[in-house]
């Protein structure tokens, strides 16, 4: 069996099924954006078996960048659920075949509640593409699957067309990287965006000295603190001696380094934000200036230091 030749062809195959979408796209899908864009609804996402699964994913999608959206089983929807849905909602219904009978019966009470249905299929005389308001064809010439029966080229196009609804609409609404952080706020890109230095700044037995300390105590105090650096305050103003002061100071003085005190190494006028400052704010400062680290300020006295 050839393997690598088998794998290949169906990444021909769902390829080209992509590709084809681009030759479907017309008026329908743009009025669908334009009506998403203006309804004060949400968008509801519908699909029975593989198509239910792309239409997780879709509402997902959607959700994540700007477009306020879930996912609907029809089998609850049909046992209860519809009563989620309101008449500004939009209605987005995938069935390869446009005849899946769970989400085809849904049909009447989504007219009746006044609700504008989009339908995705491979069919564009099927049931539910005839009754939808806009049709957003996704059919393929063939599956990956040797047998045509599993779904695959058609759940990869049906999956693109809703990445391609999704980003246009996120586009649409000028969607920013702080808008995505805030939908994401454990992820790393929410961290930077969203948390500010205070909280995740070090202010616990900060490592702060007086100017005339000896080499022994900055050392020690720098070890301690594993911030890599100390504080240093002389006349109410902070300075700083990192590790890298610390290196440059050995190969300096050499065996004379002990007779040194902290004066003679620290470093005036170190990078300093406020509280409130954006991790991200603080971040691309401390790679501008090449740093690892900054002192953080309540505007009177350091009260920590953020690290990278």
């Amino acid at each position: 069996m050839e393997i690598l030749s088998l794998a290949s062809e169906v990444f021909d195959i769902e390829a080209k099924a992509i590709l084809g979408l681009k030759e479907k796209l017309g008026n329908c899908f743009e009025k669908a954006v334009v009506l998403i864009l203006a309804t004060s609804g949400k968008a509801i996402i519908c699909g029975m078996g593989k198509s239910g699964i792309i239409g997780k994913k879709i509402a997902a999608t959607m959700a994540s960048t700007g477009t306020p959206s879930f996912f609907m089983h029809p089998g609850e929807a049909y046992h209860g659920d519809l009563g989620m849905v309101s008449p500004d909602d939009v209605f987005i219904a995938i069935s390869n075949s446009g005849e899946t009978d769970e989400v085809v019966k849904l049909i009447p009470f989504l007219k009746d509640n006044g609700n504008v249905l989009i339908a995705m299929t491979g069919n564009p005389k099927s049931t539910l593409a005839l009754a939808a308001n806009y049709h957003l064809d996704v059919g393929v010439e063939q599956e990956a699957c040797p047998l045509q029966l599993a779904p695959t080229a058609s759940t990869t196009a049906t999956l693109a067309m809703g990445d391609a609804l999704a980003v246009t609409l996120m586009k649409a609404r000028d969607f920013k990287p702080e808008n995505f952080a805030r939908f994401h706020p454990g992820g790393s890109l929410g961290r930077r965006l969203l948390s500010r230095v205070e909280n995740e700044m070090a202010t616990e037995n900060l490592p702060i000295l007086n100017a005339t300390a000896s080499m022994a105590d900055v050392i020690t105090t720098m070890s301690k603190s594993g911030l890599g650096l100390a504080i240093v305050m002389a006349e109410d103003i902070a300075h700083v001696i990192t590790d890298g002061d610390l290196r440059r100071a050995i190969e300096r003085y050499q065996a004379e380094l002990f007779s040194k005190c902290a004066n003679d190494l620290m470093v005036a006028n170190p990078v300093t934000v406020k509280v409130g400052t954006r991790v991200e704010d603080a971040l691309q400062l401390m790679d501008t200036k090449g740093i690892n680290s900054v002192l953080v300020s309540d505007g009177q006295s350091i009260v920590g230091v953020f690290k990278k």
